[in-house]
């Protein structure tokens, strides 16, 4: 399959720390992958190198077929969705829902004086029923729940088809039905034929959707496994990463990790 993502050798330093050592890493654009691992080991800093907001230390990042540092980057965001709760708090809290999204296809938050087409609106009211938010269109974003804003933010970064989908914990914050609700979204979108690449970022297991292929587990910047899921995601492997004894149950194709005491 072809390779949207891969990292050589990359590192990235900051203040005499390397927040991400030496790591190699490719993503094929039929996978779908989570990465785990404790605060600081560098999680949000490869997604950040991959929607070319930040530039390695040393090393190289290829994505989508380009060299980041040889390439255009205003010419390669628009191929990358990125879902955060940091863009999230960016968007006028007065913009109603529908322009969040249409917004999208011009690389703005907050509509102004772009001109859209009709293709445009049935494409974003087209995404916004997919995510189950067709009915809240004319509601301001700022009146919106965690839940809805974090789905609002999700039908943005595909609203464009891009090639590679980046999500910065978009289960985050969010109480346990508007969690199961998203993450039956996310496992729906997922295993869709046509669904690009996908790399999300989260701190628990319990949070990995069904019809998550691989996992890359960090600690300190290093990775410590990387895989398929069904072989990879082990108790032995989170133990490794997060530092304490974890037991691992699975059910169904989602997981859960408890202290092993």
């Amino acid at each position: 399959m072809p390779q949207v993502l891969e990292f050589s050798d990359v590192v990235v330093r900051r203040t005499a720390r390397n927040i991400v050592d030496h790591l190699d890493w490719s993503v094929d654009d039929d996978q779908r992958w989570v990465i785990l691992g404790p605060n600081g080991a560098g999680k949000t800093t490869l997604l950040q190198l991959a929607d070319t907001l930040l530039h390695p230390t040393s090393g190289s990042v290829t994505i989508l077929g380009e060299r980041l540092g040889r390439t255009d980057v205003f010419d390669l965001r628009p191929r990358i969705g990125f879902a955060s709760s940091a863009m999230a708090r960016r968007v006028p809290p007065d913009e109603t829902v529908l322009n969040v999204v249409l917004t999208a296809a011009y690389s703005v938050l907050g509509r102004w004086n772009e001109d859209y087409e009709d293709l445009d609106e049935r494409r974003a009211l087209r995404v916004l029923a997919e995510w189950k938010l067709d009915h809240l269109a004319d509601r301001l974003f700022g009146t919106l729940s965690d839940g809805e804003q974090k789905r609002v933010q999700i039908a943005r970064a595909i609203m464009t088809d891009p090639e590679l989908l980046l999500l910065d914990e978009p289960s985050a914050s969010l109480d346990l039905g508007a969690r199961e609700e998203l993450l039956a979204l996310l496992g729906g979108y997922a295993q869709a034929p046509t669904t690009p690449a996908m790399i999300m970022v989260t701190h628990h297991v319990e949070e990995i959707p069904v019809g998550f292929t691989h996992v890359l587990l960090l600690a300190e910047g290093r990775v410590v496994a990387s895989g398929p899921i069904a072989e990879t995601l082990t108790a032995d492997a989170l133990t490794e990463t997060f530092g304490a004894p974890i037991r691992l149950t699975e059910d169904g194709g989602r997981y859960a990790a408890r202290a092993a005491l």
